[in-house]
């Protein structure tokens, strides 16, 4: 349990919110599953119905189909849209930053953050790939990805300075991190595996290795 004294001072612009705690994970990730299953059911039932009573309205069954598997696709593509890198030019003194975050980091996953970009941080909660403006958590479970838009207060900053300080955020006070956060998706690790950018995609796979 997180003391006071350690707790972010961002908490207290969300007092609204419930501790994002492991309990609460599992909740919205039922609660993410039963969404997709409302979203898809209704289509494939319409596809097979329409397909049994008039097989020439197989296009329109297919298309039915289509909006089953398009659905979930596209807020996964939302969830993991959250650690995308930022479009820019190179920022100045970003080669200074990343030596900087590469000290907050152990040989593998400095080496990781540098090919994809994410920070590989172990947590109570589960296994963290922290990004310049979100995070992925991987739960211990390894059937769900919890997807967080987050972001630094200073927009100035490098990336890597960005990624640092949302690294230390989450080690002084990882439930605060999580309450502060706000929560975009959870679903199955191989979705959102598929809308990542590819040179990010062997890090959630590390991720899972580690949470086995």
């Amino acid at each position: 349990m997180t003391s006071e004294a350690q707790a972010l001072p961002e908490l207290a612009t969300v007092p609204w919110r419930q501790p994002t705690d492991a309990r609460w994970l599992r909740r919205w990730g039922r609660i993410w599953h039963a969404w997709t299953l409302l979203y898809t059911i209704p289509f494939i039932a319409a596809a097979v119905g329409m397909f049994l009573l008039d097989p020439l309205a197989t296009p329109v069954a297919l298309a039915a189909l289509a909006h089953a598997w398009i659905i979930p696709e596209l807020y996964a593509f939302r969830g993991a849209s959250v650690v995308r890198p930022k479009v820019r030019a190179v920022a100045p003194g970003e080669s200074v930053a990343q030596g900087l975050l590469g000290d907050l980091l152990g040989h593998e996953e400095r080496e990781l953050q540098r090919r994809t970009g994410l920070a590989l941080e172990r947590g109570d909660l589960g296994l963290w790939l922290v990004g310049e403006g979100g995070a992925l958590l991987v739960t211990t479970e390894r059937r769900r990805v919890h997807c967080f838009c987050v972001a630094a207060s200073d927009s100035e900053l490098p990336p890597s300075d960005r990624i640092a300080h949302l690294l230390l955020a989450l080690r002084s006070d990882e439930v605060g991190f999580a309450t502060v956060a706000n929560h975009a998706f959870a679903g199955a690790a191989w979705r959102v595996r598929r809308r990542l950018p590819l040179q990010m995609r062997p890090a959630l796979d590390a991720a899972r290795r580690v949470a086995e």
